[in-house]
C-alpha cells in the first residue's frame, strides 16, 4: 500500500499536503523520491514524473559514461564553439528533407555540396551531385548501390547475367563496407593485408580478385586500424591496365570518412579525389574532421551520370515536388547548418591549421613513445616520406625529422610542412616493442589499456585485420581538441600504466596500485623531452636504464621496480596465477 505524506509526517497539512498526497506525487528537488530501480525499466512507464526529476535521473545515470575529451578511441567531434551550438539548438525542430517549408536550409545544403565539390576537385562550374546523409556509412552504401545499378544496366545491355555481383575492398575495411555488400546482395571480396601492404589494400592482390561481375571498388582514405591512406591513384592506374587488357570497366568509391577532410588541407599534392579518372564518388563524415557533432555525413558523385536516376524518388506530400535519394528519409537540419557554420567559420586556412596541429601532435606522441624503447608504432604518420615500418634506422630518422620540422618557422596554415612526412591521418597505432616483449614476455597491452581507464583515458587494444590478427595494437586518435598538454599527460600516463603493469609481475596488481602517489612533477614539455632523449641506437642494457631515467623524469621511479625477466615457476606472482 502506498504511504501518504500525512501518514508519515503528521501536521503537514499546514504546508498544503493532505492525506491523499503520496510520495510519488511530491516534486522533490533532487529526485530522491524516484529511482529507476523502483520498477521494471524494460516496461513502458505507467505514470510520469516532474521534468526536473526526469532530467536529474538521466543526468546522474549518464555520469557513468567516459569523458569524451579523454576518449582516444573515437574519431568523432566532441566539442564545438558556443555559436555553433546555439545554431544547433535554434534549428533542432527542422526536418532537412522538407525543402518546401525550409527553403533557406536547402540553400545551405546546396552550398555545402558545392564547397565539397570544389574541395575535391570536381569539374568547375558543374552543379554538385550529392546529398547530406546521417554519416559516412550511409554515404558508402549509396556510393556502392550506385555502382551496382550502373554495372547491372551495363551488363543487361550486353545480355549478360546479373545475378552474381561482387565488390572488392581491403580486409582492413570498417563494418559499413561489409554491410553495403551484404545488405545489397553483393559478394564481398576482401583483399588480405600484410606487413608489406602496411595493413591496407594491396593493389596487386586486389586486381587478382576482379572479374566482369565486379561492380566497383572501395578504396579507403584513412584506415581505421592504422591511419594509412590507401593508394587511390595507384589502384586507378591498375584498373586502367585491366580495362585495356580485359575490357572490365571498374569504378572506385573513395571511403574518405576521415581522410577526405584531411588530405585537401594537409596533402594538396596527393591525387586521390576527382582528379583520379576512375573515382566515381566520395563519402566523408562531417562529424569527424568536418568538426561537427555526430549525425552528419556527405556523399558526392563526379557527375549526374554516376548517380543513377532510378535511385531518385519524387514526392509531393510535404508540399511542392521534392527529390530524394537517401536511405534515411527524415533528417535533422541542425547538424547540416552547423556544418555550414564550420565551413565559413574556418575556411581553407582554418581547416589547414587544425589538421596541421593534429598531425603535429600525432607525430610528437609517436616519436615520444618510440623514444621510450618500450613501444613501436605501427602507424607511419611520423616517418619520412617513403619510409615504413619500425626499425632502429626508421626510428632515428623519424626523431631527426621531427626535431627539424618542430623548429620550422612556417605558418600553421602552410601545408608544405607535411611534404617530408608520409601521407595519413592523425592517428597513432602502437604496440610493445620486440625488445620489451623479450624482456617482459608476460606483459599485457590489455592490462595497460585497462589501467589507463584509471586515469580517465579510453584507449582501445585490438587486433589488426585478418591475416595479421595475431598483432594487437593500442590506438590514439588525435582530434582538434587535443593539445600538446594532452600529449604530455598521455605520455606520462602510458608510462605509468606500463610500469604499474610490470610491478604487478612481482606482486599483486592491487599492491602495485596501492602505493604512495609520486611527487607532483610538471608535465610541461614532457613529450618533447622524452622524444629528445633517445637519439642514438641503444643496446638492451642501455634501454633498461633509459626506461628508469624516464620514470624518474615523470616522478614514477621505484627502487624495487623490476627490470629482469621472471623465468622460474616458483617466482610466479599472484597476478600471473590469477590469469
Amino acid at each position: 500500500m502506498t504511504e501518504s505524506i500525512g501518514d508519515l509526517l503528521p501536521g503537514m497539512r499546514r504546508m498544503g499536503l493532505n492525506r491523499r498526497t503520496t510520495l510519488a506525487q511530491l516534486d522533490l528537488t533532487y529526485g530522491a523520491g524516484y529511482s529507476e530501480s523502483t520498477g521494471d525499466v524494460h516496461a513502458f512507464p505507467v505514470t510520469g514524473m516532474p521534468a526536473r526529476n526526469a532530467y536529474q535521473l538521466i543526468h546522474d545515470s549518464l555520469k557513468f559514461d567516459g569523458d569524451p575529451a579523454l576518449n582516444c578511441a573515437t574519431f568523432l567531434t566532441t566539442w564545438m564553439e558556443p555559436e555553433a551550438e546555439k545554431l544547433i539548438v535554434e534549428n533542432l525542430g527542422k526536418n532537412r528533407v522538407d525543402i518546401d517549408e525550409y527553403e533557406a536550409t536547402e540553400r545551405v545544403h546546396r552550398r555545402c555540396l558545392a564547397h565539397l565539390h570544389d574541395l575535391w576537385h570536381g569539374k568547375p562550374k558543374q552543379e554538385a551531385t550529392g546529398t547530406v546523409v546521417v554519416g559516412s556509412s550511409e554515404g558508402i552504401m549509396l556510393g556502392g548501390l550506385a555502382m551496382k545499378w550502373r554495372w547491372r544496366k551495363r551488363m543487361q545491355a550486353q545480355g549478360k547475367d546479373t545475378s552474381r555481383p561482387n565488390i572488392v575492398f581491403g580486409a582492413n575495411a570498417q563494418v559499413a563496407l561489409e554491410k553495403t555488400a551484404r545488405y545489397f546482395d553483393m559478394e564481398a571480396r576482401l583483399v588480405p593485408v600484410s606487413d608489406g601492404s602496411r595493413y591496407v589494400l594491396d593493389v596487386e592482390k586486389a586486381i587478382e580478385m576482379i572479374d566482369e561481375n565486379t561492380v566497383g571498388m572501395f578504396v579507403i582514405l584513412g584506415s581505421t586500424y592504422t591511419g594509412h591512406f590507401e593508394d587511390v591513384a595507384g589502384m586507378s592506374a591498375a584498373l586502367d591496365r585491366l580495362h585495356r587488357d580485359r575490357g572490365w570497366d571498374v569504378p572506385i568509391h573513395v571511403d574518405g570518412a576521415c581522410g577526405a577532410m584531411i588530405a585537401p588541407f594537409a596533402f594538396p599534392d596527393l591525387a586521390w579525389d576527382f582528379r583520379v579518372p576512375r573515382v566515381a564518388s566520395i563519402s566523408t563524415s562531417g562529424h569527424k574532421f568536418g568538426l561537427t557533432y555526430p549525425g552528419i555525413g556527405w556523399v558526392v558523385w563526379r557527375s549526374p551520370e554516376c548517380q543513377p536516376s532510378e535511385l531518385t524518388f519524387e514526392l509531393s506530400y510535404l508540399g511542392g515536388v521534392e527529390k530524394t535519394f537517401t536511405l534515411n528519409f527524415s533528417h535533422p537540419a541542425c547538424f547540416l547548418i552547423a556544418q555550414y557554420y564550420q565551413f565559413i567559420r574556418f575556411g581553407r586556412s582554418g581547416f589547414t591549421r587544425m589538421v596541421n596541429a593534429c598531425l603535429y601532435h600525432a607525430r610528437l606522441l609517436s616519436v615520444a613513445l618510440e623514444a621510450t624503447g618500450a613501444f613501436e608504432c605501427v602507424s607511419d604518420i611520423h616517418r619520412p616520406r617513403g619510409q615504413f615500418g619500425f626499425t632502429e634506422a626508421t626510428r632515428l630518422a623519424s626523431s631527426k625529422l621531427f626535431a627539424e620540422s618542430a623548429m620550422s618557422q612556417k605558418s600553421g596554415a602552410d601545408p608544405s610542412i607535411n611534404e617530408a612526412y608520409n601521407y595519413g591521418q592523425p592517428e597513432v597505432a602502437f604496440r610493445f616493442s620486440d625488445w620489451f616483449i623479450q624482456m617482459h614476455p608476460t606483459a599485457s597491452q590489455e592490462v595497460v589499456s585497462t589501467l589507463l581507464r584509471v586515469r580517465g583515458w579510453i584507449i582501445p587494444n585490438y587486433p589488426l585485420p585478418p591475416d595479421r590478427g595475431s598483432i594487437r595494437i593500442l590506438r590514439v586518435v588525435i582530434r582538434e581538441t587535443s593539445s600538446e598538454d594532452t600529449v604530455n599527460r598521455l605520455v606520462r600516463d602510458i608510462m605509468w600504466a606500463t610500469q604499474t603493469m610490470l610491478e604487478s609481475e612481482v606482486k599483486s596488481l592491487g599492491e602495485a596500485l596501492l602505493r604512495p602517489l609520486p611527487p607532483a612533477v610538471s608535465t610541461s614539455d614532457l613529450a618533447r623531452d622524452v622524444a629528445a632523449t633517445h637519439t642514438e641506437t641503444f643496446d638492451s642494457t642501455r634501454r633498461s636504464s633509459h626506461w628508469q631515467v624516464l620514470l624518474d623524469k615523470i616522478g614514477e621511479i621505484r627502487a624495487a621496480s623490476p627490470t629482469t625477466v621472471l623465468d622460474k615457476e616458483a617466482q610466479k606472482t599472484v597476478y600471473q596465477r590469477s590469469c
